[in-house]
């Protein structure tokens, strides 16, 4: 299976689920920034929830098919369209030789991923085939995706994945009327994020905790992969002790020299030296993923334990799905 990417928007790159395995030698982690959006793309093709796909940034993108494919897409980045009909995000799409499919803009989230039946062909760098950009490492040749470039699948499909193909192959586009309910997965309010307190969260006024943990917060344009920076009320410390550089991960809020916070994500590196005021529920970052500069964030505390219900409780549920699609027979 093969497409071509005819416009690649204003930021596509190939992603899976990153490197885990070499945080402890300083190399990010990388991967989708919406990991729920990822894994559920690939799960509703019947794919392996690490398989690569493209994570597009925003609208603005389009690609054509170069041979018959077996796709799905998740995440509330993009509407995407053929012709002028909407596709159904998260269940299979059999898409024939020659469809052209065009993304564009949603007002509703800043991230979409494209699965294919097999996965993205591209080799496996340091155990992932993400990319990370600062360091041209991963991905389709280090770098973003842009126009012309082609992308094949890997032959080897799932049983479910050659179940699936099998039962809506033909001459047209086809799709079952089922499809995985994202909002199962996600919480409700997607304005308010749950947090743990942070290591060093003593060391700020209560003025300060009590408007981190009350006043909203704006996505600054100066976001990206990396981090999230947020604009708002100043985070005021209550002395001037310095942090030696200590473990940081995805979902950790860093506090500035200046009070301003940054919600490191997907890219970011692995220590860091500003004192950190909370860490982001697991089960939350998506919703992170999915913020635009403009849009307000608020903060609910939580404990650690209920951090860890809520994130072996999703766990279960998407292991759940995905042995429910890899067990059904779509033939009949």
């Amino acid at each position: 299976m093969q497409i071509t990417l005819l416009k690649a928007g204003l930021l596509s790159t190939i992603q899976d689920l990153g490197r885990i395995d070499y945080l402890a030698q300083a190399v990010p982690l990388s991967g989708a920034m919406d990991t729920l959006s990822a894994r559920l793309a690939n799960i509703a093709i019947g794919n392996s929830p690490t398989d690569a796909l493209i994570e597009f940034s925003y609208g603005n993108a389009s690609f054509i098919c170069n041979t018959p494919v077996l796709i799905a897409y998740g995440g509330n980045g993009a509407k995407w369209f053929i012709n002028n009909e909407k596709l159904p995000s998260l269940r299979p799409l059999f898409l024939p030789k020659g469809t052209e499919v065009t993304l564009k803009n949603s007002e509703n989230g800043a991230r979409s991923y494209l699965a294919i039946a097999g996965g993205w062909d591209l080799p496996l760098i340091l155990n992932s085939r993400s990319t990370y950009l600062p360091a041209n490492l991963g991905g389709y040749q280090g770098r973003s995706l842009k126009k012309d470039d082609v992308l094949s699948s890997c032959n080897k499909l799932t049983g479910a994945a050659e179940r699936i193909l099998k039962s809506l192959e033909g001459n047209k586009v086809e799709f079952p009327r089922w499809a995985i309910h994202e909002a199962s997965f996600k919480a409700l309010n997607k304005t308010s994020v749950r947090i743990i307190r942070g290591r060093e969260s003593a060391w700020f006024s209560d003025n300060s905790m009590v408007n981190f943990l009350n006043e909203a917060f704006t996505i600054n344009l100066n976001s990206n992969r990396m981090g999230i920076h947020l604009t708002g009320p100043v985070i005021k410390r209550l002395h001037s002790t310095e942090l030696l550089s200590t473990a940081v991960c995805a979902g950790t809020i860093q506090v500035t020299g200046d009070g301003n916070m940054i919600l490191l994500m997907a890219d970011s590196q692995t220590t860091g030296g500003y004192p950190r005021i909370a860490q982001v529920a697991m089960v939350d970052l998506p919703i992170c993923a999915q913020l635009k500069p403009g849009d307000e964030i608020r903060f609910t505390e939580i404990s650690q334990s209920e951090a860890e219900r809520l994130y072996f409780e999703r766990e279960k549920d998407l292991a759940k799905l995905a042995l429910a699609i890899q067990t059904i027979d779509f033939t009949k």
